[in-house]
């Protein structure tokens, strides 16, 4: 299949920090690829570089075979962005900020009319178009936001964290437009968001960025695979070398590690689209493990220390590690089982939540 986008070891540095350090990936011709990683990890910084509004310090990138770099004028015709930030004017219609960003882009007379009329119905708000943008509801706001990077019929559209902050309808809808975009226009899009559900629900492939560079990059189906029978997550008030290397012959283990950080709160519920595909994490508490009461993961002391257990098979993991500290008379202060799912790879990758 032929990429759009080919990126090769493209590097942003801010003096001495390295916001992103040699990130290469392509997406394919049509394609809806996720790019996740925690704040700070350098995903915007490499869509701000792809799309033209930063340069990059080194590294080069390939957009329907025209150069990043030598051919930006062209890149930009080629390329959409929703950014982030809302940028419309909130006292104008949604029409009428459309054919302001219209004009931009070069569009005159009836082929802007036309084609503004083309993506508000794209994103649904042809009704209300005629009505000040300061009148909508945050989901609203962010559709009109999509509708202007739609305006000169990108090939390659970048949706940065689309929707943050907007009602469950105007998620799905936005839903909707990207799906209607890439299969019935051959869109190709690149998909940032904090919410895992969205990208198992819109996503083939992903890549997962941590501190600028890219840790994992495959098909969802392959990356959950990586993690064979999951991961369990046991809170205890000390743990040592010996501790691990004990843990990690049970049966039923694969490793025993010292986790980077807490267990973090269950993720946000899944949009209503995405229903039957959510992560799948389940968490327990040490009495309903081992027939004894436990405090909760909440209340795990701050000095406590993760434990984090790969297995083979996660039942048999379970019984045995439960049975061994209860043995060794170990307390266990948290338990957390993670079944396979795009949720437990990021956190096995990262050791962070998606959202810090």
């Amino acid at each position: 299949m032929t990429a759009i986008l080919e990126v090769d070891q493209l590097v942003k540095k801010y003096g001495n920090f390295a916001a992103v350090d040699g990130v290469s990936f392509t997406v394919d011709e049509g394609e809806i690829f996720g790019l996740l990683g925690p704040n700070g990890a350098g995903k915007t910084n490499t869509i701000s570089m792809l799309t033209g509004v930063i340069p990059p310090t080194s590294g080069t990138a390939r957009i329907a075979g025209h150069d990043l770099v030598k051919d930006r004028e062209k890149v930009k015709q080629i390329n959409g962005l929703v950014p982030q930030d809302l940028a419309l004017y909130p006292t104008l219609s949604a029409r009428n900020n459309l054919t302001f960003f219209g004009r931009i882009y070069g569009l005159r007379g009836k082929q802007l009319q036309q084609r503004v009329d083309e993506v508000l119905e794209i994103v649904a708000l042809t009704e209300r178009a005629n009505q000040a943008v300061e009148k909508y509801s945050g989901g609203m706001k962010r559709r009109v936001n999509i509708a202007a990077g739609l305006l000169h019929q990108p090939r390659l559209l970048f949706l940065d964290e689309p929707t943050v902050g907007v009602d469950p309808q105007s998620r799905n809808q936005i839903f909707d437009s990207v799906l209607k975009l890439n299969r019935e226009q051959g869109m190709s899009v690149v998909y940032t968001s904090h919410y895992m559900e969205e990208v198992e629900f819109l996503c083939n492939r992903v890549a997962i960025i941590d501190q600028g560079k890219i840790v994992a990059l495959d098909t969802i189906k392959n990356l959950i695979a990586m993690l064979g029978g999951g991961v369990i997550r046991v809170g205890l008030s000390a743990a040592d070398p010996n501790l691990l290397a004990e843990i990690a012959v049970l049966p039923g283990v694969k490793s025993a590690i010292l986790a980077p950080s807490a267990p973090p709160p269950a993720a946000p519920a899944p949009p209503a689209a995405a229903k039957g595909k959510a992560a799948a994490t389940k968490t327990v508490s040490a009495g309903q493990a081992s027939g004894l009461e436990a405090p909760s993961p909440e209340a795990t002391p701050p000095k406590s220390q993760v434990v984090k257990v790969e297995c083979e098979n996660s039942e048999q993991a379970l019984i045995s590690l439960v049975t061994y500290l209860a043995h060794k008379d170990l307390a266990i202060l948290s338990l957390e089982i993670l079944e396979p799912n795009l949720e437990s790879v990021f956190l096995h990758l990262t050791g962070k939540k998606l959202r810090e």
